[in-house]
């Protein structure tokens, strides 16, 4: 059993956490372990950034799902559960299915609601600049970043923009982290050992997720220079589109995570210390500016 996790406000004297969740496709599980881990060893979370499977995860965590519960849906969750096939030029299924189970199983709906900060990223198809989703539906939020370009139609919101998987522009959002607010930030890459697994994938999807994984490689490193800690769980060895494996996915997000704990703990006591102000140094030095072509203000 699990501590539940407590709500922090800015006045207390220890600095923010973030996480930054990346995403993965079938990976993305890896990010259940990490959570439960950080819960366990009473490793505060304040805010949470999201893409893709990380904004699946993120998204229902802030919420208000139980690891238990999230575990539960993770276990159980197949590709038809998410998508179904579809007539359109656009893409060869629609992930409508996503935001209908989102809807039937969160305790709210609303950014507003969330129990800490949340932002999901998704990308905008026809300028290429990222999108990110902070307030109104969380659901069609999530859909938006999880909408992997080229299978699922993409998603249009009230501005008209057609949106797609946020992986493209900021696969680990940690600088959206910090836009939260967060002063110490936790990126999870799930994709950092790419692709070990013997053999091809063993679906369209599989090489579509492989090779968008692929190019997102070289996009992330600059976020990830921006984090003070990374988590990277070993699950190079199975495909991204591999569902079935959701508990070795999330044994392997906790295993990882437990090798960080004492850096992180040393982290957060490093940036306690009130005769410092090495936090903020170090905040500023970690900042990385995305290409210019990069971020556009919270929206939707």
């Amino acid at each position: 059993m699990t501590a539940p996790l407590r709500k922090h406000s800015r006045q207390e004297s220890r600095p923010r956490v973030g996480l930054a969740l990346s995403g993965g496709a079938a990976r993305g599980m890896a990010h259940v372990g990490v959570l439960r881990a950080l819960e366990e060893h009473a490793i505060p979370i304040d805010v949470i950034a999201g893409t893709s499977a990380g904004a699946l995860v993120g998204g229902v965590y802030a919420a208000g799902l139980s690891i238990d519960e999230i575990e539960e849906l993770g276990r159980s969750l197949h590709w038809r559960d998410v998508g179904r096939t579809t007539i359109s030029r656009l893409g060869i299924q629609s992930n409508a299915r996503m935001e209908k189970l989102l809807r039937a199983r969160l305790p709210v709906t609303r950014f507003e609601e969330l129990r800490f900060p949340f932002v999901a990223v998704a990308t905008d198809l026809n300028s290429g600049e990222p999108v990110v989703l902070s307030e109104g539906d969380l659901a069609f939020a999530i859909r938006a970043s999880c909408c992997v370009p080229g299978w699922y139609i993409p998603v249009t919101d009230a501005q008209g923009r057609q949106l797609v998987d946020g992986g493209l522009v900021a696969n680990i959002p940690v600088t959206y982290a910090r836009d939260l607010g967060a002063d110490l930030v936790i990126a999870v890459d799930v994709n950092a050992e790419g692709a070990k697994f013997l053999g091809p994938p063993h679906s369209i999807i599989g090489i579509l997720l492989q090779t968008t994984m692929v190019v997102q490689r070289t996009a992330a490193i600059y976020q990830l220079k921006a984090a003070d800690v990374v988590i990277r769980p070993l699950v190079g060895h199975i495909r991204w589109d591999e569902m079935a494996r959701a508990n070795e996915l999330m044994t392997a997000g906790y295993d990882a995570t437990l090798k960080t704990i004492n850096e992180i703990r040393a982290l957060l006591e490093e940036q306690m210390k009130p005769a410092s102000r090495w936090y903020q140094l170090r905040r500023y030095r970690k900042r990385v500016d995305p290409p210019k072509s990069g971020r556009e203000r919270p929206s939707r």
